[in-house]
Parts: C-alpha cells; structure tokens; sequence
C-alpha cells in the first residue's frame, strides 16, 4: 500500500531532485590581508549582522526549524504539487517542475513571469544557476543536504493539511498571510453560491472519480485532486457507499478496484480520466461492457478530467476546476 502512495504521488508530479552541490562561505578581507578595523568598520560590520538577521526567520517545516527569508524573492519549487500556491499568493517562483510548468491552470502564469522549467531531473549546476533565496520540497526527498548548501530548504510533508491550511502555511512562509486570508473569503464566496444550486441539481445521487489504469481503477476521495475537495468537501455530494468507506473514510484519498466490482463503486454520475501514471489504453475499461452498461453512461452523466491538470489540487488549479465541475454537475440529466 506504502509503494502505491508513493507511485501515485511521483507518478502525478513527475518528480525527482537528486541533487549535489557544495558552495563556499565569505572571509573576512581585512583578516586575509592582516589588517585591523577601525571603529567605524566595527559598527559597520554590526549593522550588516542585524540587517541580515532581520531578513530572515525561523520557520517550523514539516521536517523542523529552519532560517529562511523574510521575504523569499528567488523561489525553487521541486514538489510540482506546491506551485500553484506561490502563484495565488503571487510569490516569485525562479524554478519549477515540468509537470507544474505544464498545468495549464498556472502555465501561462509562470511563463510570464519567466520561470524556468527544471524538468524532471534538475541537476545541482541548473539550480545554483538560478540563485535561489528558498527551496521547496516533500519530506524524504534525496539530497536534501546538498540542497541545503545552495539555498535554504523547507520541506512539506503531502497530505499533512488541506488545501486551505496549506494555503494559510505558505503564506505565512512567504509573508503574505494576508493574500492567503483574502483567497480562501474569495472562495467560499463562490462555493456559497455555487452549493445550493448544485445539491439542488445533483439531490441524493452519487459522484464517482475514477480512472482507469493498467490493473484495474483507481477510485478517489476528497484529498487526492481530480476534483475530490471540491465534489465531496466543498460540494457534500455523496460518494457511493464502497468508496465512501475505502477512499474516504479510510483517509488515504484514494482505492485500487477491479472491473469486476465496478458497478459497486460507480455512481450516479461520474468524472473521469486516464490515468498520467502509466501508458495503458483507458477504451479497455471504457469499450467494456460492465463500463458501458454503468446507468451513468447510459444517461450521459459522464464527464472527462484532464488527466495531467486536473491532478493539481493548489488553488489556482482548483479555481480552473470549479468551473468545469459546478457547469457539469448543473448539466446533469
């Protein structure tokens, strides 16, 4: 179970940071030459030292205390996941991922402001390149020591918090707390709006998220993206009772089912998607009989995920979802 988490998170993120870089430490000029310093370069170099202390603080990560910048102005984001948010906070990211570079909720957002795509194995050389003040990553990724030695790095354990606490938490790490704060009024005023009608459209059907991989499905829950905060944690819509239990009540946000009980965990209407983990052909689950014969295809309550995009649950990604989801979901037969 431990080794498929890990597959569906990597899969998702198409992540990898092996890094390995040393950087050098400033001397002290006048004591290479021998000289000494005079008062006034005393005070001077007093007032540097408080200066610098300033501009930085501690912050709590998920993997402990770390001094990172007050104000972070060169940020290197290798968790693909997290990207999103320091685009809604409006926090300058230098470097990203290729699967954030390529969400298309966020990709024209980072283009214009010129960050550059790392790819999937950045190399330490492409990193100092870019002058970070700040690094992101998950707990447990590689080289976290060499990392250290090109910028700070903060580690964010996936999963730990929902979108809005994450959303609170990166702002606070950034100094926009404020910006975080003013995203999540904004939105629960459109989940407000959007609640009533959808319930009163949806009633007591229930939603499935699911995705057809190489062995089967995947079936998700309310924390694992695709749409999962906002159908059942925003929306309150009603999973059918097997998922209920194994992707939701269960915590992990997601299961792995077989086509033979399908219909067991297939609801009245149903978002779905290939799944971006493998290259298996999604028309053998869609072209099989016990797909077709499912009553949500019968009534064209079937509605397709982008399968890379729609992964994404950071805010800007879950504001481009809403719209597909609350338009779909009112469009219901």
């Amino acid at each position: 179970m431990l080794a498929l988490i890990v597959l569906l998170i990597v899969s998702a993120c198409s992540q990898s940071a092996s890094t390995s870089n040393t950087t050098g430490t400033n001397t002290n000029a006048a004591a290479e030459t021998g000289t000494t310093t005079d008062s006034a370069s005393e005070s001077a170099a007093d007032t540097t030292t408080a200066a610098e202390e300033e501009s930085s603080i501690g912050y709590q990560s998920d993997a402990g205390q770390v001094q990172v910048p007050k104000n972070p102005k060169r940020i290197i984001d290798l968790t693909a996941f997290s990207t999103g948010y320091f685009v809604a906070l409006d926090a300058p990211v230098v470097g990203a991922l290729s699967g954030a570079m390529n969400n298309k909720y966020i990709k024209d957002q980072l283009t214009n402001e010129g960050t550059t795509d790392l790819g999937e194995k950045p190399t330490a050389e492409r990193l100092v390149s870019l002058k970070p003040d700040l690094i992101i990553v998950y707990t447990g990724t590689e080289g976290i020591d060499q990392l250290s030695q090109i910028a700070p790095v903060v580690q964010i354990k996936y999963g730990e918090r929902n979108y809005k606490d994450l959303m609170l938490e990166l702002g606070k790490l950034t100094n926009r707390e404020d910006a975080a704060k003013e995203w999540i009024t904004k939105w629960e005023a459109q989940i407000n709006e959007l609640k009533p009608k959808v319930q009163e459209v949806v009633g007591d059907r229930t939603v499935s998220i699911l995705n057809p991989y190489t062995k089967g499905l995947f079936v998700f829950g309310h924390n694992f993206g695709r749409g999962g905060e906002i159908i059942y944690g925003e929306f309150g819509l009603k999973a059918p009772a097997k998922a209920q239990v194994e992707a939701i009540d269960s915590g992990t946000g997601w299961a792995s089912i077989s086509m033979e009980v399908l219909q067991e965990y297939a609801g009245d209407i149903i978002f779905t998607s290939p799944w971006s983990g493998d290259t298996s052909d999604p028309q053998i689950v869609y072209d099989n009989t016990l797909w077709k014969n499912l009553p949500a295809v019968k009534a064209g309550n079937v509605f397709q995920l982008d399968p890379t995009s729609d992964t994404y649950n950071d805010p800007v990604s879950l504001e481009g979802q809403l719209k597909f989801i609350s338009d779909s979901l009112l469009s219901v037969k």
